[in-house]
């Protein structure tokens, strides 16, 4: 098969759903950010370029976060076009690669994306994607989700739980993104796992108003039932405003 020309892809404005750290929620933020795109009228493309933790049905993998993405826009749409490389195993996809004898190469993952993006670029005229992990976490041999996220050129949207331990988080993962160059259109506080104590969820939003300068808090969320009434909540954001093109073509890696 050729290698695609991803510096000729068509320059779809997108967001990059990253997290802290796994368990805060990002798939359903960014199934329901998909879902607030779609029901305002845009052809939303949907993307989880790796995901791990992934169902055997069959001699087939199927990723719950791929479904839940898919779901989300309401459309008919082969599982390898949302989640292109597939592990089993809940770890760290080079890890999880390892296991099966087979190095996970950062080329691999590139190929993988701009094939899923030229797929999209006919289909779609905003693009949802989303991370694995936290932003530093592994992704491929000698690579973090940092790189895709570079790679891709989306700005940021940074989910973290509101709860004690926040702080410390999202300040690190502002920092990284913000030495590596990348844009970010905002943070978002997600109420995941036993009720937070009011008055630490409170502190929280203040104190990072504060150290985070000219980066928006874009939603403070409380604990829902699933991520269509989490898209409710998040309707009023302007997400078609926030998503950009990216300034460069997606990158070829010789590792």
């Amino acid at each position: 098969m050729p290698t695609p020309d991803h510096n000729a892809l068509p320059p779809l404005p997108g967001l990059f759903v990253t997290g802290t750290d796994t368990g805060v929620g990002k798939t359903w933020v960014a199934a329901a950010i998909a879902h607030c795109l779609s029901q305002a009228g845009r052809r939303v493309g949907v993307l989880k370029p790796v995901a791990t933790g992934a169902a055997r049905q069959g001699n087939d993998l199927r990723s719950d976060d791929a479904e839940l993405l898919i779901e989300a826009i309401g459309s008919v749409v082969a599982h390898d076009r949302v989640a292109p490389l597939v592990f089993e195993e809940p770890l760290a996809p080079p890890v999880a690669a390892r296991l099966h004898g087979t190095p996970l190469g950062h080329a691999e993952v590139l190929r993988a994306l701009g094939e899923a993006l030229a797929w999209w670029a006919e289909r779609a005229e905003v693009m949802v994607v989303e991370g694995v992990g936290g932003l530093l976490c592994p992704l491929a041999e000698g690579k973090t989700v940092a790189d895709l996220a570079i790679a891709l050129d989306y700005p940021l949207v940074i989910v973290a739980r509101s709860g004690l331990g926040t702080l410390n988080h999202m300040l690190l993962t502002v920092e990284a993104a913000r030495l590596r160059g990348l844009r970010i259109a905002g943070i978002i506080l997600n109420a995941v796992g036993p009720a937070a104590d009011l008055l630490v969820e409170e502190t929280n939003r203040e104190e990072l108003a504060r150290r985070l300068d000219r980066i928006a808090l874009l939603a403070s969320l409380v604990q829902v039932p699933d991520p269509w009434a989490l898209s409710i909540v998040l309707q009023s954001v302007d997400w078609y405003g926030w998503a950009r093109p990216p300034r460069v073509g997606v990158q070829q890696s010789p590792g």
